[in-house]
């Protein structure tokens, strides 16, 4: 059955790449571009073309239900998804499951990237990421085996937020010969004139205030990766972290021990950041998080990560209610327990409100020095950390969006708790050459004299 969609003259690139047979596409694109609409018609005539289930996945699950699954088009006044995919077409239509079933066998399904491990499919062959900016990006690192066994293809549509793992999935793809990239701003596609232009931006600064109002502007119309996030908690302290340039290559220091911190969750996530305090820096190596898993496989990552870059362990920093029980394993033990039973080395943090918790994180990401390994998941989630929005009040709430991005903050925050608790001197005398992993050059030497000087060495 062929089907036929109308297709707007700056959508045909991205349609006919997907239809012509790409697997990978991104689409940077402004509000009103019809982001969705255009994935959803490559997803029906692939689907119909393919047997197979497909999956549409949004930032949050109750969020595909309101703005896909019970959406209404305001110029038509239809559900989205029965304009997208006709009656005629369907077999079936459960509400409960938000799963669509075509006559010729293929399913589709709304999803939620909050809850991607619930997700199962062996038959999965094409996936559309809406919003992929606000999406936890642990969601595609989780999808991505279904589709390479299956040889399926992913689509990844957004408007900017910062530069997080969306603007680094842009910047691989705009060199990869095996990808779609395209940015399309307001003055790409013509969808707003001059005078629209100006006026929607009188209307965001009118709302938001004169700055924020065009940094608003700017990210939803100009596609500005720059554009500040708006109620981001670290805004101003992440943006001089990379004005300074302290996302670079560092590596552990020998004789200083690399610590953890962790948020720990159940049912939800559990994130973990690596960091060694050397003198009055702090060195943020790298950062986990994932979910539906015991404490044995969180341990197993801790050991292998200190066997791959040959560092000494140092302590698991884990908030108060780590003394509770359990931690999803037989025995009632407390969090602690279960740790210390898999030789990792616990231990609670001083206890800390949540805003005294960010005020101190703010302190401490004026120390910090993250290495790259860090930028897509761990940056971008305190980049992205941020207030809720009181459209009633017309400014932030005290209380932050509870997203992907909390835990990863949460765990920052203990570990802008934890490092005072740490002995900034090395715990054994190896000569400065010793401390450097590589042969140092006279940079390397340079710099590793001055963390002598700042820890108080010589």
């Amino acid at each position: 059955m062929e089907i036929v969609k109308r297709v707007r003259p700056y959508q045909q690139p991205l349609h006919r790449h997907m239809i012509n047979g790409g697997k990978r596409a991104i689409e940077i694109a402004h509000r009103r571009w019809g982001k969705d609409e255009i994935a959803l018609a490559v997803t029906c005539e692939l689907a119909h073309r393919r047997p197979a289930s497909y999956w549409h996945c949004l930032p949050e699950y109750e969020q595909a239900r309101k703005a896909l699954w019970n959406g209404i088009n305001a110029h038509t006044g239809q559900r989205r998804i029965d304009e997208a995919f006709p009656p005629e077409i369907r077999a079936s239509k459960d509400e409960q499951q938000m799963l669509i079933k075509f006559k010729n066998g293929s399913t589709w399904q709304l999803i939620g990237s909050d809850r991607y491990d619930a997700t199962v499919g062996a038959g999965v062959a094409g996936i559309v990421y809406s919003e992929w900016a606000l999406a936890n990006p642990s969601a595609w690192g989780y999808h991505r085996p279904m589709l390479q066994e299956n040889d399926g293809w992913a689509m990844f549509i957004t408007t900017p937020r910062g530069r997080n793992h969306a603007k680094s999935m842009y910047d691989m793809a705009c060199k990869s010969p095996r990808w779609f990239a395209e940015r399309s701003t307001v003055n790409d596609t013509g969808a707003l004139s001059e005078e629209d232009q100006i006026e929607t931006l009188y209307e965001y600064q009118a709302l938001y205030g004169e700055d924020m109002g065009r940094a608003q502007f700017e990210q939803e119309y100009l596609c500005s990766f720059n554009a500040a996030i708006m109620g981001a908690f670290y805004a101003l302290e992440m943006a001089k972290v990379r004005s300074e340039g302290r996302i670079r290559e560092v590596n552990p220091v020998p004789g200083y021990p690399v610590h953890t911190a962790w948020d720990i969750g159940v049912t939800d996530d559990t994130s973990i950041w690596w960091f060694q305090v050397v003198g009055n820096m702090i060195l943020v190596f790298d950062c986990y998080t994932a979910s539906g898993v015991g404490v044995d496989h969180y341990a197993t990552i801790c050991h292998d990560h200190a066997k791959e870059h040959g560092y000494e362990r140092g302590f698991d920093f884990v908030p108060h209610d780590a003394k509770v029980k359990e931690w999803g394993t037989p025995g009632a033990r407390t969090r602690v327990q279960s740790m210390i039973r898999e030789r990792l080395n616990p231990k609670l943090i001083p206890l800390a409100g949540k805003l005294d918790g960010i005020n101190a994180a703010r302190i401490t990401l004026k120390r910090c020095h993250f290495h790259p390994r860090c930028e897509d998941v761990g940056i971008a989630a305190l980049e992205q950390y941020r207030r809720e929005w009181d459209d009633e009040k017309k400014n932030f709430k005290q209380s932050e969006v509870r997203d992907w991005t909390t835990h990863l903050a949460d765990a920052f925050r203990y570990l802008s708790t934890a490092w005072r608790e740490v002995d900034p001197a090395p715990t054994k005398g190896p000569s400065l050459e010793q401390r450097l992993i590589k042969k140092p050059t006279l940079d390397e030497l340079v710099k590793a004299m001055e963390l002598e000087r700042e820890a108080g060495h010589y």
